[in-house]
């Protein structure tokens, strides 16, 4: 790590290790949520390759009390605090240093650090929260071994967590109990955690497959332990699977999740004591979703799964931070592919780039999967980091194959166990384990920008040459503006007129391993010979590479690939493809082969009703205007809407059908057939309400709903289409859960995402209401971040009105909590797309934000959406 440039940026070239490793941590903390004290005793060696370098700590926001070199303590001319790191200079070697300091707990807002939520005393310190906690050096590629006291008040902090095993417990004299924990390994402190106050827990007790027995606990508020069950089975299935499907056991005697309803992320890893936002715990059917009920087991999976991708093998730097995030999010969609259905999770990763990450590849906030710069590292926990690192993870699977990749991945954990790694590190292992030469492949870390494929035919009937040429381009992203090729699996299928697969392979340039071909330059040609006929071509199966795809097909080709095609993302795709061009296009042509394709699909009772669910969805806004240079957002919401109510009205038959087909099925509780028949018949509901003014059976979903996933939908159903039960339904929902924040949360999202600019009136009355609770990440994005990007009618109001809803919360929030802030204000990363006056309201809203945000995450965030 270095300090930042005089741009204002850390950049990656600047890297040095630490001048001084800290080998051994015992923290001692007494509990208080007024003020807690935090005694710090650490093991200090200097690097001997930077000699004579002072010792420099960070440190912010700390009252320091004392400071002990040895056991002797240093007088205030020994050492420099300057509010954000502690100095001292001409230590002799190795030593010991001592510090006592004190901390707030209750007053920390920004939930960085030790706070408080609700009765409990919790930490977050990713990415760079510990320095709130005690004096450190706060970077991912120190890795000490720790011990933690934990002494509180019994009566108010019955149970005391920490990172580790558990090695003694003891009653103090004075009403307070003492906790102690160790953590064996070599652990960076962003990677620290504590939790403290009135827990109660679910438990399992399992036997790894090296032998060790480990105890399994997920913690919650007592009131609420009883939907902790789910999530405590996702970790034994994560356990389980990390086991079986990549050889890594768990390594600790026990594996603590802690539930917490104020929580910034979504979930952190900490060793051995994960903190989850309580939404990704907390289920039952009658307050959760099934979506809800995969996302938790997904998220479990997430942070289970970094035990060893981001744990045991850790970061070098904060530059390297796709190499534990977007490994894990490839590691945990394995996982949710091989227990539930590979096609289905393939779809949903799709989706989550065309309509989010792509955009982000495309704007103002494009950034490489590993950046090389940064002003303020909490930016970068974006979907390029994540999602898109997974997709460049997944193509390097795709390219080596499922044993090749395992045998990477073992030496990659093999060779770094206990180390702080570099994509490098990751890089030279799979090229150990491969024998290939992985230098290209490396560049889908270090170019920002969606890869766009442009591939045209050409069929000559008199030779039977069908011959397909692939050009390759990346486009330019701010301060990238030329760019080289990339690695690329292209699968491809070709089928005759009778739909029966061609197999023959192609004469090209580029390798061939099976029917896949790599790309590597910037043009390849694929030739078939002696065809009979032009074949019907499929190209990029199971979207094996992460890219926008320009191939130029009519809607009857389309129509004809959805049913003949075996693969079922690309199926999906073609009905994906037909209703894009029929909005975008208005083509009449795309709309009925659209028509036609989901008449069949819905009257095939063998379809799986899942894959038909996810049929029914057409492409949602972002995906949309991510198709256009510029974007109206009123007009293309309008053609979507047209060509929804068209579909309902000629299909409400066959709708009605499948709706009424499988509602047996769907009461059956959390397996699969369940959950596919509930997806079907929530997603038949949502078209026949279009065409249902009386929401006659929305109402009667409602009424008679034998889980959160039927009512809830059934209620969005009657307030997005106004249906006169709406109001009385909505009250009495409301009324049932009034006291459940995470339900709560759900009515909130259904009401301001209702898609009518009247919506922001809506949103104006509950900013305004007991339910608005800024301090509470949950509760900022139910109002806001729902608003913001689940309804981009009201948004992208002609008059601003939704620009400024959001942008006026801004200031507040920043002052509190500048990670939800900024966020939010990354939510307007695609003004400059905006077509007309909408896109000068926009730029009024930022520049009126100059100078009202004070923090660095904003104002990190508000330069580069102004400058790009």
């Amino acid at each position: 790590m270095s300090p930042p440039r005089d741009d204002g940026h850390v950049h990656l070239a600047d890297y040095v290790p630490p001048a001084w490793r800290i080998l051994h941590a015992d923290l001692a903390f007494d509990l208080d949520p007024d003020a807690t004290e935090v005694r710090a005793r650490l093991v200090l060696e200097p690097d001997p390759d930077q000699p004579g370098q002072p010792l420099v700590l960070d440190g912010e926001e700390l009252t320091l009390l004392s400071v002990a070199i040895d056991g002797r303590g240093l007088d205030a001319g020994r050492y420099t605090y300057d509010g954000r790191a502690l100095r001292i200079e001409g230590l002799p070697g190795a030593c010991e240093l001592e510090t006592r300091v004190r901390i707030h707990p209750a007053g920390n807002t920004r939930l960085e650090g030790l706070y408080t939520s609700g009765r409990l005393l919790l930490t977050q310190c990713e990415a760079e929260g510990f320095r709130r906690i005690t004096f450190f050096a706060d970077r991912p590629d120190v890795m000490p071994r720790w011990r933690i006291t934990l002494r509180a008040a019994r009566e108010r902090y019955p149970v005391l967590l920490a990172n580790g095993n558990p090695v003694a417990r003891r009653e103090l004299d004075d009403g307070r109990h003492e906790s102690v924990w160790e953590n064996p390994h070599p652990t960076p402190c962003y990677l620290f955690a504590i939790a403290a106050g009135e827990l109660d827990r679910v438990t399992h007790s399992v036997r790894t497959a090296e032998g060790r027995q480990v105890e399994l606990n997920v913690w919650a508020d007592p009131a609420d332990v009883a939907r902790c069950e789910y999530a405590l089975g996702a970790v034994e299935r994560s356990l389980r699977w990390d086991e079986r499907r990549f050889g890594r056991g768990y390594d600790l005697d026990v594996f603590n999740v802690v539930a917490a309803q104020d929580f910034t992320m979504g979930a952190m890893e900490n060793k051995g004591l994960n903190i989850f936002n309580a939404r990704y715990i907390l289920a039952d059917e009658a307050t959760a979703t099934d979506a809800d009920f995969l996302a938790i087991e997904s998220v479990v999976a997430h942070e289970y799964l970094h035990n060893w991708s981001g744990n045991r093998v850790t970061l070098r730097d904060w530059f390297q931070l796709s190499l534990k995030e977007g490994l894990t999010v490839f590691r945990d969609s394995e996982f949710s592919a091989d227990l539930h259905s590979r096609a289905i999770k393939r779809i949903e990763a799709v989706r989550v780039l065309r309509g989010r990450q792509f955009a982000e590849d495309a704007g103002a906030l494009a950034h490489p999967v590993r950046p090389d710069r940064y002003r303020e590292i909490s930016n970068f926990y974006t979907l390029t980091i994540y999602e898109k690192g997974a997709e460049v993870i997944r193509v390097l699977h795709t390219l080596l194959g499922e044993d090749v990749f395992r045998a990477g991945m073992d030496r990659y954990f093999a060779d770094n166990d206990g180390r702080a790694a570099t994509l490098e590190d990751f890089l030279a292992a799979h090229a150990a384990a491969s024998g290939r030469d992985l230098s290209q492949f490396a560049r889908w870390f270090s170019q920002a920008g969606t890869p766009e494929l442009t591939i045209t035919e050409d069929f000559n009937a008199a030779t039977g040459d069908y011959t397909v040429t692939v050009d390759q381009h990346v486009p330019p992203t701010p301060g990238q503006p030329d760019k080289q090729p990339l690695v690329l699996p292209l699968r491809f299928a070709l089928y005759d007129a009778a739909g029966a697969a061609i197999t023959a392979a192609p004469e090209t340039d580029a390798a061939i391993n099976g029917a896949m071909v790599e790309l590597v330059a910037a043009r390849h040609a694929l030739r078939w010979r002696g065809l009979r006929a032009k074949p019907l071509a499929a190209f990029n199966q199971g979207f094996a590479a992460p890219v926008k795809l320009r191939f130029a097909q009519s809607p009857a080709e389309l129509a004809r690939s959805v049913r003949v095609e075996r693969d079922p993302v690309h199926r999906w795709d073609g009905l994906q493809r037909l209703a894009t061009r029929a909005i975008l296009s208005r083509d009449a042509d795309a709309a009925d082969a659209l028509e036609a394709a989901l008449a069949d699909l819905l009257t095939d009772a063998a379809a799986d009703p899942a894959f038909v669910a996810e049929c029914l969805v057409l492409p949602d806004f972002d995906t949309l205007a991510d198709a256009v240079d510029a974007v109206d957002p009123g007009a293309l919401l309008d053609a979507r809407d047209a060509l929804l109510d068209r579909l309902a009205r000629v299909l409400a038959a066959p709708l009605q059908a499948r709706y009424d087909a499988f509602a047996e099925a769907a009461g059956q509780g959390l397996d699969g057939a369940a959950m596919a028949a509930r997806a079907l018949r929530n997603a038949c509901l949502a078209w026949l309400a279009r065409v249902d003014a009386s929401g006659r059976l929305a109402q009667r979903q409602f009424d008679t709903a034998r889980s959160m996933t039927e009512r809830g939908a059934a209620l969005r159903c009657l307030l997005h289409f106004g249906a006169p039960g709406a109001p009385a339904a909505l009250a009495a929902f409301r009324e049932q859960f009034a006291a459940d924040p995470l339900v709560t949360d759900k009515w909130i999202g259904f009401v301001v995402t209702r898609p009518d600019i009247a919506a922001c009136d809506d949103v104006e009355a509950l900013l305004a209401s007991s339910w608005w609770k800024p301090a509470n990440p949950n509760r900022v994005r139910a109002v806001l971040g729902n608003f913001q990007r689940g309804n981009p009618r009201a948004f992208h109001r002609a008059d601003g009105a939704g620009f400024r809803l959001v942008a006026e919360r801004l200031p507040a929030l920043d002052a509190t909590n500048p990670q939800v802030a900024a966020r939010l204000l990354g939510g307007f990363e695609g003004w400059r797309r905006l077509a007309g006056p909408l896109r000068a309201q926009a730029r009024a809203i930022l520049d009126g934000l100059d100078g009202r945000l004070v923090s660095p995450d904003c104002r990190d965030l508000l330069a580069r959406l102004r400058d790009s």
